[in-house]
């Protein structure tokens, strides 16, 4: 009898054998690489079948994992699996913001693209209304639009010319590749008669003169 009960014992022994620590090893990995929190040691014990050791397992997991382009990293009392230190900068995310100009700026722009170099003076002769501080500043701060040189007139006002990333953005090699009027009829971004009481933009002096409106259709897209 009592070596049969030691048989007995050895057979329940053997039916909650852990896994090879290799296995072990291996269900840590799939635990930290699954969650998308960090995780604590108790935590893992518990995912894991019985007589796991899942400290142990980390410690062969973290020296797997050296040089690597993860890491294996306690965080509090919970450890995650991230990106190594030194390779973070390859994470990093340039995001485009995208912003709607006003109508006033894209009028403002619009002049000062075919009209450049313009000052301030001028821009509001054609708009027919003051150009605010603001607009200005907010095409500036876009860098489509900068400060040109300044005119040879009583009080020396500074002019508005555009920038690179302005014709880099509508894929123009030059201000002077601008579309004429025929060009912006053509494509359907002007109307074949103004409206009344347009403000004109003198683009094409061979052709007829159109309106703000219909010329700053083009930068709307």
């Amino acid at each position: 009898m009592k070596i049969m009960g030691e048989s007995i014992v050895k057979k329940e022994e053997s039916l909650f054998e852990a896994p090879p620590i290799s296995e072990q090893e291996r269900m840590i990995e799939a635990i930290l690489f699954a969650s998308a929190e960090p995780v604590s040691i108790k935590d893992m014990n518990a995912r894991m079948p019985h007589g796991c050791d899942a400290a142990e397992a980390l410690v062969y997991l973290r020296k797997r994992y050296v040089g690597r382009g993860v890491d294996v990293m306690k965080v509090g009392d919970a450890w995650v699996i991230c990106t190594a230190p030194d390779l973070g900068f390859l994470m990093q995310r340039e995001t485009v913001e995208t912003r709607k100009l006003s109508r006033a700026a894209i009028e403002t722009l619009a002049i000062i693209a075919y009209h450049q170099p313009v000052t301030r003076a001028e821009i509001e002769e054609i708009r027919g209304v003051g150009v605010s501080r603001g607009t200005v500043d907010q095409l500036l701060e876009m860098e489509w639009i900068r400060f040109g040189r300044r005119k040879m007139t009583p009080g020396r006002p500074v002019t508005f010319v555009v920038t690179e990333a302005f014709l880099g953005h509508f894929g123009l090699e030059t201000a002077r590749d601008l579309p004429g009027l025929k060009e912006l009829r053509a494509a359907g971004l002007l109307e074949n008669r103004a409206p009344s009481g347009s403000l004109p933009l003198n683009v094409d002096k061979s052709d007829d003169e159109d309106s703000v409106e219909g010329q700053t259709e083009l930068f709307e897209d």
